[in-house]
């Protein structure tokens, strides 16, 4: 399902693809760990420090996955022995060489990364936009909202009658779009959205939730990011205003 939202009438997606797709940069390989001399003597408190944290148990993804209440809204858990481990939240060696802070969208692999210092980054599985509705480019994150309304586009509407009743207009005596749907569990952007933009301009794309858990590590949406809800709150409340965000189909090491 699309999840394009209203914005500058002269803004178009070729207008972004056009603009951006040269921006696609490519990853640096993460650097190695060395490992201690086995003649040191380390105290086993200095040891723990010396190894890297352990990897979360299934409980723990259990818990991180589990269901919970978020502004009123009643988000599901999501039966997580039904998806890859891979596309579990967790910090992993960064390949991406971006500065911290940054966000990193792997079309190819299907994994969105928060770069953090030290050479780590945070990796969350997100779904993305079918064959043909596919973008790369830099962008900026200029607004952030949660529980936002969904606006579907006119061809949408078109093709589904049903969505009439979310018809979006542009009250130009005060500059604000009425209508849409209002946020919810079943909202097609789930419980946070966060807007792109390039230049000052709104790319209408979004990296946003989604109750649709199935489509994570797929391309089922037509062109935006899409995260669980759980890992697009633990993305929300992590990144400010001002992000800046790259997304490309470079290959990098996992």
């Amino acid at each position: 399902m699309s999840t394009f939202e209203p914005s500058s009438p002269t803004m178009t997606r070729r207008r972004f693809l056009s603009a951006t797709a040269a921006s696609a940069a490519t990853a640096a390989l993460a650097g190695c760990v060395s490992v201690p001399s086995t003649q040191t003597a380390y105290a086993p408190a200095r040891l723990a420090s010396l190894r890297p944290p352990p990897a979360p148990g299934v409980s723990n993804f259990r818990a991180m996955y589990g269901a919970t209440v978020d502004d009123g809204h009643e988000i599901p858990p999501v039966p997580i022995e039904k998806l890859d481990p891979r596309l579990y939240r967790q910090e992993v060696a960064d390949p991406t060489g971006e500065q911290p802070g940054t966000i990193v969208v792997d079309t190819a692999q299907h994994f969105l990364y928060l770069v953090r210092g030290g050479g780590r980054a945070l990796r969350y599985g997100v779904g993305l936009g079918r064959a043909g509705f596919a973008w790369a480019g830099r962008a900026d994150i200029e607004r952030k909202r949660v529980w936002p309304k969904w606006h579907p586009p006119e061809e949408m509407i078109e093709r589904q009658p049903e969505l009439e009743k979310y018809r979006t207009e542009f009250d130009k005596a005060t500059g604000e779009w009425n209508g849409g749907m209002e946020g919810g569990i079943m909202n097609p952007l789930g419980a946070r959205a966060l807007y792109l933009y390039e230049g000052g301009k709104d790319t209408l794309y979004r990296i946003h939730g989604s109750p649709e858990w199935w489509t994570i590590g797929k391309s089922v949406s037509s062109g935006c990011v899409r995260m669980m809800n759980q890992d697009v709150i633990d993305l929300y409340d992590r990144v400010p205003e001002g992000t800046p965000v790259l997304v490309t189909d470079g290959v990098y090491a996992v």
